[in-house]
């Protein structure tokens, strides 16, 4: 019998190879595995640059780097781990699972949908291209005028807001097709309020980014009219503080929008293994999207020092500890989710518990810098460092790790490793608690940040080497879940369509899901449609307005045995 080709059915019609297939796919599935893939090496590539700078500040006066080289690998760290690697992470689960959850068997547009995914992965990849034209050396916020001729001759920082400016459209597409998706593609019975809260927040996120990408697409455009065209946006006769305004009325939502959907994350998994429905589901929705509307709100208090103006400055003070309240309700909502539940310390479980507890950290220290003179203390030294990387790293990244683990059956249908999960978890967390937590306290020794070397001043060599050696435990630690995806997808154990015994309608597709996500869908009465299925006598849409007191886990516990 004759060899078959690859690209050839036995019939002998040419068939599309698995490279093409992934290029061409406008399926959900495939373009959220492709951004979790994107994400995923743009990843290891700021990781790689965020160990350089370690290396570089691991002794004082040290001549690792010249001055405009750790500038320009600053630059590229900071933009990558932003708009190449967490957001393209999200938006591979918005796209994988919002279908799933919400029982739709494909998004609005789904053309559109592979357009954003290319046009999102070019924009990076121009990003790293600029490295053959002078990388870009002004910062990932690139202010004005350090981002400006004649301070920046390099074609680099025009590579790096070309790049950011496709970036933003993609992003901008894709939120606006998972917009319109959750809106009008809903299964029967899947009403806005009874919708899981990781779709909830990608919905709500969705709006933030149609309203703050174009801020920074339009500051892109103005920068580039005054590199290219000689305009008097930002320039020398422009305004340096009226890039600060574009960028932060920007930067400051982004914040958010790189972490709702890693809170929906981290509330899917926390009620699955305390075996209890979320509490308090009204106010974790409430309270989104009352950060969605402040988070536009509070963009100033990045510009405290900057001599705003008494009464700017204040409106701003007490806006950033006004959205103090509606994150805070979240954390004790996941925390009274944990209260009395039949825990189960998974490796999904493990990452959200660290990440409720890091993020916690982050948001009290982000807090302190709602008073304005901490706040002028301690701007422009490792105490922000210290404080952005608890809320972006500490919480984002261990949330995308809870949500990598816990999807990884339904995405692939094997387990991934266990004993390596956890020693791989234990080994993150402690490496990034040794990287960033000590930080905290050079910030208060008065270390600037955004310098590549620094003086031999005491306790300050000593602290920078401790966090540089901890930089190599989290990378090996992150080096084993990378290890762990790639084993377990051909070799893991096979999982099964529901192995954590979830409710959430994602868990009644096969693993991986078919083509068209669905044969049949149950009946959706509730917001745990698979409770309900399970156990009619107890199903939540008998019980309206009832908060569970722990009969459904006694209940489950039960029938499990």
């Amino acid at each position: 019998m004759s060899a078959v080709s690859p690209l050839s059915s036995r019939s002998g019609v040419a068939q599309p190879g698995p490279l093409w297939r992934v290029l061409a796919s406008t399926d959900h599935k495939s373009i959220g595995l492709t951004y979790l893939a994107a994400g995923a090496l743009f990843f290891l590539l700021g990781g790689i640059e965020a160990l350089v700078m370690r290396a570089q500040l691991a002794t004082p006066n040290n001549t690792l780097l010249l001055p405009q080289t750790y500038n320009a690998v600053f630059t590229l760290h900071g933009t990558t781990m932003i708009f190449l690697a967490v957001m393209p992470m999200l938006f591979g689960f918005a796209n994988y699972l919002l279908p799933l959850q919400i029982g739709a068997r494909e998004v609005a547009f789904p053309r559109l949908n592979a357009f954003s995914l290319w046009i999102t992965v070019f924009g990076g990849l121009l990003m790293y291209l600029s490295a053959f034209e002078g990388a870009p050396a002004a910062g990932w916020f690139s202010y004005a005028p350090l981002s400006e001729r004649p301070f920046s001759m390099s074609l680099g920082q025009d590579f790096w807001a070309v790049s950011l400016f496709l970036v933003g459209v993609g992003s901008s597409l894709t939120a606006l097709n998972l917009l319109i998706t959750t809106l009008r593609y809903r299964a029967p019975g899947m009403e806005l309020n009874k919708l899981p809260l990781f779709s909830w927040m990608v919905f709500v996120n969705s709006f933030i980014i149609l309203f703050a990408i174009p801020a920074l697409n339009a500051a892109l455009l103005m920068l580039e009219v005054d590199r290219a065209l000689h305009g008097l946006f930002f320039g020398q006769a422009g305004s340096a503080v009226l890039w600060q305004h574009y960028f932060w009325l920007f930067g400051h939502p982004e914040v958010y929008i790189m972490i709702l959907p890693a809170w929906g994350i981290i509330s899917e998994v926390i009620p699955t293994f305390s075996r209890k429905p979320i509490f308090g589901y009204e106010f974790v929705a409430g309270s989104t999207v009352a950060i969605a509307f402040l988070s536009f709100a509070v963009y100033a208090h990045h510009m405290f020092a900057v001599g705003l103006g008494w009464p700017v400055n204040l409106a701003f003070s007490a806006s950033t500890m006004i959205i103090a309240v509606p994150t805070g309700i979240k954390i004790f909502n996941w925390v009274a989710t944990l209260w009395k539940g039949s825990i189960r310390l998974t490796v999904p479980m493990l990452y959200a518990i660290a990440f409720l507890v890091q993020f916690t950290l982050g948001g009290v220290s982000g807090v302190s810098f709602a008073a304005l003179p901490l706040d002028w203390e301690t701007t422009d030294s490792y105490y922000v460092v210290a404080h952005f990387h608890y809320v972006l790293m500490g919480g984002t990244l261990f949330a995308l790790l809870s949500g990598l683990h816990f999807y990884f059956p339904k995405m692939t249908g094997r387990m991934m490793g266990d004993a390596l999960g956890k020693f791989s978890f234990w080994l993150t967390v402690l490496g990034f608690n040794g990287v960033f937590l000590v930080q905290h306290a050079l910030g208060f020794m008065g270390m600037p940040r955004r310098v590549y070397t620094y003086p031999d001043l005491p306790g300050w060599g000593a602290l920078n080497m401790f966090s540089t050696l901890s930089a190599g435990v989290l990378g090996v630690g992150l080096t084993l879940t990378l290890w762990n995806i790639v084993r377990s997808w051909k070799h893991g154990r096979v999982a099964g369509d529901n192995p954590w015994r979830a409710w959430t309608l994602e868990w009644w597709a096969s693993s991986p899901p078919a083509e068209h996500n669905f044969e049949t869908l149950p009946p959706i009465r509730s917001r745990r449609p698979l409770w309900d299925l399970a156990h009619p006598d107890d199903a939540d849409y008998r019980r309206p307005g009832r908060h569970d007191k722990g009969g459904h886990i006694r209940q489950e516990e039960k029938d499990h045995a």
